[in-house]
């Protein structure tokens, strides 16, 4: 077991130890998206869905979600973030509204922040939902995945 960083002598999960590894500027960005309805895309984009602004609330999910991801992932260090951005888009044409999610997220540290990024924008999806499934239960939360990544000493990452 001792090839297995995540694991200890038992061949137990553990929190890796990242006390000896360099400090470097680590940015990562996650996209996902939800599609939805034309009443629900109309009452984003018009401000009158009855939960208020849903992208304002969703951004703000997001961000919180990605300064508390070592609280919903049980190996994650917490980590000192020192930037998260979240970019919406729509993609319509006739009967398809899909809001594409692009979250951002940067620190200076031991660790990477993919996780913290997948986490930004699994959360703006979720509370997407949240705010609009009185209008439509069936709304699709779309495929959740990692775009690139920078530093740290497996260097950098970019999505084909």
């Amino acid at each position: 077991m001792s090839d297995f960083t995540h694991f200890n002598d038992q061949g137990r999960a553990k929190m890796v130890d990242i006390s000896d590894k360099q400090e470097t500027v680590r940015t990562a960005v996650a996209k996902s998206s939800i599609q939805v309805n034309k009443e629900i895309y109309e009452g984003i984009e018009q401000g009158t869905m009855k939960k208020g602004d849903v992208l304002a609330v969703a951004q703000v999910a997001g961000v919180m979600a990605a300064k508390n991801t070592s609280q919903w992932i049980p190996m994650c260090h917490p980590l000192s973030l020192s930037g998260v951005d979240i970019l919406f888009h729509w993609e319509v044409s006739e009967d398809f509204y899909k809001l594409h999610i692009e979250c951002s997220v940067k620190t200076k540290g031991s660790t990477g922040v993919e996780m913290e990024a997948l986490t930004a924008a699994s959360a703006t999806a979720l509370t997407i939902y949240d705010m609009c499934k009185a209008v439509d239960k069936g709304m699709v939360i779309g495929e959740t995945y990692l775009t690139e990544k920078t530093g740290g000493k497996s260097g950098d990452y970019k999505r084909d």
